[in-house]
């Protein structure tokens, strides 16, 4: 039994979709580590033959992808799939099932969770939801025995030429039962995060899912996957789930030993309490290894902005989206203004590094007058970075029913975008074409700004480096 991961090469024409965060197009390559990790519990459970195929990161041509289907022999493909990549694996499934009839094309991520019907086409194609791993295993397993599959619970597939939705699979309790992300199928690739300045660097997770409820929120990749499916279960957020601080210190463990320089956690959410931060501070100095992570300003005390100075941290991503109260309220972030100079402050004091992630567009609050406020603010705060994005209405969270119910949305429904890039929606204060105006704006403000090239020329150790930063600024101020 042959198994094949597989990311197809650009089909539709466009600029390939970034599959980990899930909502964006690729501004520089990450590391897919949730499907890392499915790959490494398949061959922990003996599963042998097993390929990863990345078109993307080896810049494939469509050409070079149909050549390698007719001389492949897979028995079963798995395709991680978001929004803004549905179109692109849609026709790379079916390049698939014109070379490969009787192989079995497995689709999991949030996109493939909620448009479900859109995957399925043949009753070989299988849509696993929400949490993956598992329901993978055993599927993969069925199908390896000549089983049954179409009994495995958290799938959807055709039966009878109509979609069928197996039951719901309730969501893992142990997290540390998993094996770390077989990171050893891209051990000869070089992934850069600018914001980490430095390399080989990859990804890694410590929990899943985050407990509050902004309205407009798209989690990681895999998180959102999760929240779609048991929302749809049970109308609620799941709870959150954490790896124990052993087995972070383990993976850490394995990452320094494997010759890793450099760690961005993809949680939600990275910072809880003080004890768990403590520990995981510990963990990364310990290991030498520069890292970054994403936090609410709320969570942002001293002893905590003190422990991430101390051990290394080279980034923390906070989710501002906006400084006025108002629009604060509307899209219930929890948190004020204050607190968010406050955590600035406290960052800074202790040298860490801030980015601040501003969404144009959140709330139909949002007016010219408000998004000027916000950009004045952002570079008054004189932060290391600011990614301005606009907010999409995304099929699952509160943020799209508000959209349909008041005619927000410009097209007749949700259309995957780009949220570094374009709008589709049009408030009674702003439209479409001024929010991505006002993008395109912000961005040249601030990044042509004196004081932003002048802190990041300066925390270049080499050229290389700066190449490296360089090409992602340009892809995401021009694409």
């Amino acid at each position: 039994m042959k198994l094949t991961f597989l990311i197809p090469p650009i089909l539709d024409g466009k600029k390939p979709a970034e599959r980990t965060a899930g909502c964006t197009r690729v501004v520089y390559l990450a590391p897919n580590i949730y499907e890392l990790t499915v790959v490494a519990l398949l061959e922990n459970n003996g599963f042998e033959h097993i390929t990863y195929r990345d078109f993307v990161y080896d810049k494939g041509t469509p050409e070079d992808f149909v050549s390698y289907l007719q001389n492949d022999d897979t028995d079963i493909y798995y395709i991680w799939s978001v929004n803004l990549s549905q179109e692109n694996d849609v026709m790379a499934q079916q390049m698939i099932r014109n070379a490969r009839p009787d192989a079995y094309v497995v689709f999991m991520g949030p996109g493939a969770t909620y448009f479900i019907n859109r995957y399925l086409h043949s009753e070989r194609d299988v849509v696993v939801r929400g949490e993956p791993e598992m329901t993978v295993l055993e599927l993969t397993k069925c199908i390896a025995a000549g089983g049954d599959w179409r009994n495995v619970v958290g799938i959807s597939y055709l039966s009878g030429g109509k979609p069928k939705n197996n039951v719901y699979r309730p969501l893992m309790k142990e997290l540390d039962v998993l094996p770390f992300p077989a990171r050893h199928f891209i051990a000869h690739r070089n992934y850069f995060n600018p914001k980490l300045k430095t390399s080989p660097y990859t990804t890694a997770v410590t929990s899943r899912n985050c407990p509050f409820r902004c309205i407009y929120c798209v989690p990681s990749s895999l998180t959102f996957a999760r929240e779609i499916e048991y929302h749809n279960e049970f109308g609620k957020k799941p709870p959150i789930s954490f790896r124990s601080v052993e087995s972070v210190e383990a993976e850490m463990r394995q990452l320094k030993d494997a010759g890793y320089k450099a760690v961005g956690f993809m949680d939600d959410n990275f910072i809880w309490n003080e004890e768990r931060t403590r520990a995981l501070c510990s963990i990364m100095k310990q290991q030498g290894l520069l890292w970054g992570c994403q936090a609410r300003v709320d969570a942002i005390t001293e002893p905590i902005a003190q422990l991430l100075g101390d051990s290394g941290c080279m980034y923390v991503d906070l989710g501002v989206e906006s400084f006025n109260e108002e629009i604060l309220k509307y899209i219930k972030k929890g948190i004020t203004a204050n607190q968010i100079y406050t955590a600035i402050n406290l960052l800074k004091k202790y040298k860490v590094p801030v980015k601040l992630n501003i969404l144009i567009g959140s709330s139909p609050l949002e007016t010219k007058e408000t998004l000027r406020h916000t950009l004045r603010e952002a570079k008054a705060l004189k932060v290391d970075q600011v990614m301005f994005n606009i907010v999409s209405p995304f099929p699952g969270t509160e943020f799209y029913k508000l959209a349909k119910e008041n005619g927000w949305i410009a097209t007749d429904d949700y259309v995957p975008t780009d949220v570094q890039r374009e709008s589709i929606l049009n408030f009674p204060s702003l439209t479409s074409k001024e929010m991505e105006r006002a993008l395109f704006y912000n961005n040249i403000s601030y990044f042509f700004s004196p004081h932003f090239i002048f802190t990041q020329m300066r925390r270049f150790s080499s050229v290389k480096e700066f190449t490296y930063a360089l090409k992602a600024l340009k892809i995401k101020l021009f694409g």
